[in-house]
């Protein structure tokens, strides 16, 4: 960017520079980023279930994955971007609550939830967040939404149902159910927080802050001097290589984790989270046709069926989405402005109803 003469430097707030540029969403890339994090999201588990395989707790493996991506983002932007890093006093809460809730509480309630139901049923139990997503936005925020919206939920979620085959084992323990609602509750602000935080956010420095603490709370439960040095060296198979355990953490911190929550950022820049949300529902979709190709997880009659169903209602959801709400004043280019703007109150949206 060319350079600006004091006075325009002194125009905005907090000596900010200058800038005309508006921010445009753009539906199309959005879905393009919401898809690709579906996509890097769904790979954690064929990259991470060789490693508990050969031993390690699923706890100690989501500490190993939040930890190492923390580490990478924070040195790299520190080298690379440190302004990327600058925050205001106020914007600290959202950080710390998408840290603890989006990234260290809905790995670690799912985790508890998967210990003790089935692991269809946990995930189904997660990826019920669309809906408290829709709730909130429909009687929190009073914006109206179209009907096959909702519809075009519902039919995701019965596909999901039938993908995970929910109704395989399935035994009632009120421990593993609560902790699976509250896997989506954590899901839920994921989405709601990380909407909020793209108005006055860069991407990478509200994913580095937000793996910090989700990295701080995760390594409280599962300390890296617990974790087994021996399985870490050990080879593993994985399809048909045997690479060490710790690549496949390294690829389960960089793809299933940096990748993935710094493309569902980017999506919620363009897409309402009611939409990016429901949009997401093809995670569990793409996890399992991974571990079909991948781990030889094969796919019965009926997942193929709830792929189908899956796929059709994120269709139907993506044709009847809500306008994405522009913020009011441009969004700050981290190399030049002192501090974020000011957070726009994505409350206020074209179609409000009283």
């Amino acid at each position: 960017m060319g350079a600006m003469s004091t006075d325009e430097h002194a125009s905005r707030p907090g000596g900010a520079p200058a800038d005309d540029r508006t921010f445009t969403p753009h539906p199309g890339r959005g879905l393009l980023f919401v898809l690709l994090s579906a996509v890097f999201f769904s790979s954690s588990g064929v990259l991470a279930k060789p490693v508990m395989l050969a031993g390690m707790t699923p706890q100690q493996v989501a500490a190993a994955r939040i930890g190492v991506a923390a580490l990478i983002l924070l040195v790299g932007v520190t080298l690379a971007r440190p302004s990327l890093l600058k925050v205001r006093r106020g914007d600290w809460p959202l950080l710390a609550g998408f840290g603890l809730l989006g990234v260290a509480g809905a790995q670690l309630m799912y985790f508890v939830a998967a210990s003790r139901i089935p692991v269809g049923v946990a995930i189904l139990l997660e990826f019920t967040s669309p809906v408290l997503v829709a709730l909130w936005v429909r009687f929190v925020r009073r914006v109206h939404m179209p009907r096959a919206l909702y519809g075009g939920v519902a039919l995701a979620m019965l596909g999901l149902a039938m993908v995970a085959e929910v109704w395989q084992g399935l035994q009632l323990d009120l421990l593993g159910m609560g902790a699976g609602l509250l896997a989506a509750v954590c899901a839920s602000a994921y989405f709601l927080l990380g909407e909020r935080g793209m108005t006055s956010q860069h991407p990478l420095g509200m994913l580095t802050w937000g793996l910090t603490f989700g990295a701080i709370a995760v390594c409280a439960v599962a300390p890296p001097w617990s974790w087994p040095a021996e399985k870490l060296t050990m080879t593993v198979e994985f399809g048909p290589w045997t690479p060490p355990a710790w690549l496949l953490l390294i690829s389960v911190a960089v793809v299933s984790t940096v990748l993935a929550y710094l493309t569902g950022l980017m999506a919620l820049k363009h897409l309402p989270a009611p939409v990016a949300s429901a949009l997401g529902l093809v995670e569990p979709l793409a996890a399992t046709a991974l571990a079909w190709v991948l781990i030889n997880e094969a796919l019965a009659l009926v997942q193929l069926a709830g792929a189908v169903a899956v796929l059709t209602g994120a269709t139907i959801v993506q044709l009847n989405s809500p306008g994405k709400a522009q913020p009011a004043e441009p969004l700050p280019d981290p190399d030049h402005c002192a501090e974020p703007v000011q957070d726009q109150d994505l409350a206020a949206e074209p179609e409000r109803q009283a």
